[in-house]
């Protein structure tokens, strides 16, 4: 990558969510929220299970009743990656999941009870080693606050944000990561960026109830892609009223997109114009799905005419070339044979199984000889 598209992160401290860093030099790391009820023990590890199996690295569940910690023992037993309480009020609850021994907290010290027991809170999570995230939304900001600027705005989000670090810290208390999300990309926009001129912690980001997969997906890429252009961000969650799967798949495009994670295939082609020799759109998406499996990182490129021809996709490691009689595929710009257009989908996805399938052994092989 050219040097004048780099992204400088910024410095933050590091905090630990079970096994996993954020902040500091880690990689951005894209997590999740269950749809389940957290009661129904067995949806929920079924529902762990698939975003875990889609990439996600820290999974939340909410917490808002007795039954709901009670169930969390059970579900952090059976999953694989850190699993975070999301806690509002009640510090009973808090108390009970930190018992279930869970990674992480979502919670806000402020509005969960007097200081005796915010200090229960924070000295159990202290002592084992879980860290919490203050979780501020601008649609649901101190009445102080909006008494204060008349309604949310970037500086209320961020001192609603420094309120609840200062009992944190007041407590002694620095595990902490913050988020300050709104459903207006510009206000969440703004807001990340004040509080990152003033703090050092590391930041969650998020456009909150962004709408659907395909809209939502635009409105996060928008917020977030600004944000991590410009260096700031250490872990996301893409909100979307859809499969929590589908989160996971588009944080780590838009991280991909701005090359601060490799995973998956990144398919690349070509837009759609008279010109194309093939059915382009019905052979990408299923390109992209038959391959969802796959983890390693592979760009894989698919190309409808002679006009875009190899050229465009030389930097690929594999793709097709199109055109009436037969396409030519190629592996990072050499061209490997021709397959006639029956053939296609079958051939690719072959030679995508062959890349991943090597670079999988490389890896092995590297580790065992280190």
């Amino acid at each position: 990558m050219s040097e004048h598209l780099k992204i400088i992160r910024r410095k933050t401290k590091q905090v630990s969510v079970g096994d996993v860093k954020i902040g500091g030099d880690a990689p951005i790391v894209v997590q999740s929220m269950t749809t389940t009820d957290t009661r129904d023990i067995a949806a929920t590890v079924a529902e762990i299970h698939r975003l875990e199996a889609a990439g996600c690295e820290i999974v939340r569940v909410t917490v808002p009743d007795q039954a709901c910690a009670e169930a969390l023992p059970k579900i952090r037993e059976q999953i694989n990656i850190p699993l975070i309480a999301d806690i509002h009020f009640n510090y009973k609850m808090a108390l009970m999941a930190l018992d279930a021994k869970v990674e992480g907290l979502r919670l806000n010290p402020g509005n969960i009870g007097t200081r005796d027991r915010v200090e229960r809170v924070v000295k159990q999570a202290k002592d084992q080693g879980v860290s919490i995230r203050i979780g501020v939304n601008a649609g649901s900001l101190e009445k102080h606050l909006l008494e204060k600027y008349g309604y949310p705005t970037a500086e209320a989000m961020v001192e609603s944000a420094a309120y609840h670090i200062e009992i944190l810290e007041s407590l002694g208390f620095y595990e902490t990561k913050v988020s300050l999300k709104a459903s207006h990309v510009g206000l969440a926009v703004e807001a990340y960026r004040l509080f990152s001129a003033r703090f050092d912690y590391p930041l969650h980001l998020g456009i909150t109830e962004a709408g659907t997969a395909a809209t939502g997906a635009i409105k996060s890429a928008v917020g977030l892609g600004i944000l991590l252009s410009e260096g700031i961000g250490d872990t996301i969650r893409i909100s979307l009223a859809a499969d929590p799967v589908e989160e996971i798949r588009v944080g780590f495009e838009i991280l991909k997109a701005l090359h601060l994670r490799k995973r998956g295939v990144n398919v690349i082609a070509c837009p759609t114009c008279g010109r194309l020799e093939f059915d382009v759109i019905q052979l990408a998406a299923v390109i992209e799905k038959r391959l969802s499996h796959i983890t390693e990182p592979i760009d894989v490129s698919i190309l409808g005419c002679v006009v875009n021809g190899i050229g465009e996709g030389k930097e690929a490691d594999i793709g097709i070339a199109g055109g009436h009689s037969g396409s030519l595929l190629f592996r990072k710009g050499k061209i490997i044979r021709k397959v006639p257009s029956e053939g296609l989908e079958a051939a690719l996805i072959e030679e995508v199984e062959q890349i991943a399938l090597e670079r999988r052994e490389a890896r092995k092989q590297h580790t065992l000889t280190t």
